[in-house]
């Protein structure tokens, strides 16, 4: 009978406690990767009504959605369909700051400076009043345990229509002159033809 050597025996018991000493560690470790991969430190994310691409401007419309919240039904809907305005409209006037700025450097015409300022106080008028061919896209209206209510509203409007209003309305401002009239019919012709073309 043979007897192993106690030098053996002792590096086999040193590898054995080596493994059972890692393997907790090798488990914590893959429990603290996966629990981070699972949990976000801004917390979980939260899929709010009408996002997506359906709900955002694009070539042929301008699109914006609001939110509203109150104890009242009628204040969180009408907070959520200013929202929705506002955000509609600082789209808008965002957009024309930008054409105007390209038109004013390729076009070369007298008054383009004025032309392009009546432009720019058109649209702000325009979009700070009602604007024409405005719908409702989609509306939620959620109630919470407390009374309160939250209402989400998503708007649209067509491009086309929007720059055919301006162009009357631009017809109609006394301040506007003959020259930077045709100038802004010019520019708002290119935009409908754009927008008219888009799929």
């Amino acid at each position: 009978m043979t007897f192993a050597s106690f030098g053996k025996i002792n590096k086999l018991n040193m590898v054995i406690f080596r493994q059972l000493t890692f393997a907790p560690l090798w488990l914590l470790a893959g429990t603290l990767i996966f629990a981070s991969c699972a949990s976000n430190p801004l917390g979980q994310k939260v899929k709010e009504p009408f996002a997506g691409s359906k709900y955002e401007s694009n070539n042929r419309f301008y699109r914006a959605t609001g939110m509203g919240m109150s104890k009242m039904d009628a204040v969180a809907n009408s907070q959520a369909e200013m929202r929705a305005r506002q955000q509609l409209a600082q789209q808008v006037q965002t957009y024309f700051e930008v054409v105007t700025d390209d038109y004013q450097r390729t076009a070369t015409a007298q008054n383009l400076d004025e032309a392009m300022t009546r432009f720019e106080t058109l649209a702000r008028e325009i979009t700070s009043t009602t604007i024409t061919d405005m719908r409702q896209i989609g509306k939620e209206k959620y109630a919470a345990e407390d009374g309160a209510y939250t209402v989400y509203v998503a708007i649209e409007i067509k491009k086309a229509s929007m720059y055919r209003h301006m162009k009357k309305q631009a017809r109609l401002d006394a301040k506007i002159s003959p020259n930077e009239l045709e100038l802004i019919e010019g520019m708002l012709n290119e935009l409908i033809e754009a927008a008219d073309s888009a799929d």
